[in-house]
């Protein structure tokens, strides 16, 4: 018994174990690539239909509650292909890149403000929103400027 839990401990310390993590790490950022690339495709399916549908047959009072759904679902992409992004930084360099991170986090922010019915919000929510915003953007601007310098 002694022998199989000496054998387990080793494993955990050998290298083929690590490679072993390493190359599933990779099958799952491949797997999240195609699933990412299939949720863009279907994003701007939506999009073209929606677009179709609405633009032609909204009256004339009614375009600006259109135009922020259609600034969503462009946002939706966006914020879709920065995620796709994040993934294949990652597969190239097996490191999670945070200047993307925080991008694409400002982006779902924006996104957020964007489309926000101010009739519908709490004080809370729209603070909660530039806290948001603010702490990104400083985080953001240190990596940024960390990274200039290096």
């Amino acid at each position: 018994m002694r022998h199989l839990f000496r054998k387990i401990g080793n494993l955990a310390k050998d290298e083929n174990f690590m490679r072993l993590i390493e190359n599933i790490e990779v099958l799952v950022s491949k797997v999240l690539s195609l699933a990412m690339v299939v949720v863009i495709v279907a994003s701007i399916f939506d999009l073209g239909v929606y677009l179709v549908n609405e633009l032609f047959t909204t009256s004339y009072g009614e375009f600006n509650e259109v135009l922020f759904t259609i600034f969503g679902l462009f946002l939706n992409i966006l914020i879709a292909l920065e995620i796709l992004e994040n993934i294949t930084a990652y597969l190239r360099k097996h490191v999670v890149h945070v200047e993307l991170v925080i991008v694409t986090s400002l982006i779902a922010v924006a996104r957020k403000i964007i489309i926000l019915d101010l009739d519908k919000v709490t004080g809370g929510t729209i603070i909660g929103l530039g806290v948001a915003v603010l702490s990104l953007s400083i985080a953001y601007w240190i990596i940024r400027s960390s990274n200039i310098r290096h």
